[in-house]
């Protein structure tokens, strides 16, 4: 039941104390990471400690500025990680085929389920995170930021430490709203309107209509935070690296 409340009191923290976390706090929460679900129990991630404060400035920078990178004492990078399961495999004379899209898909599976694990476990012990998008937009950078060799590419980052705030929690659709029973069953639009009503007439959606000067927040959304200009510059980078750390032998 504790984990439930956990989950269920979940908020996003983006101001931090400066305080160190312990390395025996740190360490649980990891080994709590490594208990997550993995395919076929090859484990194929791998997570960067990040805890200096010049390098995590420079992160910063990397992160498009956002502050919390440098407040928080702790920053960790998951990555998807296949460069550890090829080496043991061709040291046992076993030829690997994970130089493809759907082994870094895989990979990429295994290292966000542990970092929501990881994100359950630091919460339980009263630390806050946050999940930076960031980190496949800015993949290239990442990747010679960590000098991370093939078959590695970052996948996300959490940033973790004692909040600085007590945040309300951000609203999420009603569980009718993404729930199919059986089948998927798509919406019409008296459904969507439905689904959508709550987080619309929240007083900060009003609030971001005017600052943007929009009409509603489907716009402010598509014109404003994840534009398709954005999208596909981000995309084509992305791909970039799959291709240059080994993932895109899809012949």
């Amino acid at each position: 039941m504790e984990t439930i409340k956990t989950l269920l009191e979940h908020k996003t923290i983006r101001n931090y104390k400066s305080d160190p976390i312990a390395d025996e706090v740190l360490n649980e929460i990891l080994e709590a990471g490594f208990r997550a679900s993995t395919t076929g129990n090859m484990q194929v991630y791998s997570v960067i400690i990040s805890k200096d404060e010049e390098k995590r400035k420079e992160l910063c920078k990397l992160h498009f500025g956002q502050k919390m990178v440098e407040q928080a004492p702790v920053l960790l990078t998951f990555c998807a990680d296949f460069n550890r399961f090829n080496k043991w495999c061709r040291l046992r004379e076993a030829d690997p085929g994970y130089d493809n899209f759907l082994s870094f898909f895989t990979a990429a599976i295994d290292a966000l389920l542990v970092s929501q694990n990881v994100a359950v476990a630091a919460e339980a012990h009263g630390l806050g995170i946050c999940y930076l998008g960031t980190t496949t937009y800015q993949a290239d950078k990442l990747v010679d930021f960590f000098d991370l060799p093939e078959g590695v590419v970052p996948v996300t980052t959490l940033v973790v430490g004692y909040p600085d705030e007590d945040p309300e929690q951000v609203d999420r659709l009603p569980s009718a709203g993404v729930i199919h029973q059986e089948t998927y069953k798509d919406y019409n639009p008296e459904e969507i309107d439905k689904i959508y009503k709550h987080k619309e007439s929240l007083p900060v959606t009003a609030q971001l209509i005017e600052e943007n000067q929009l009409e509603n927040l489907a716009q402010i959304f598509t014109y404003k935070r994840y534009t398709k200009k954005d999208n596909i510059h981000f995309s084509k980078v992305f791909l970039d690296v799959l291709q240059d750390q080994g993932f895109m032998n899809n012949k």
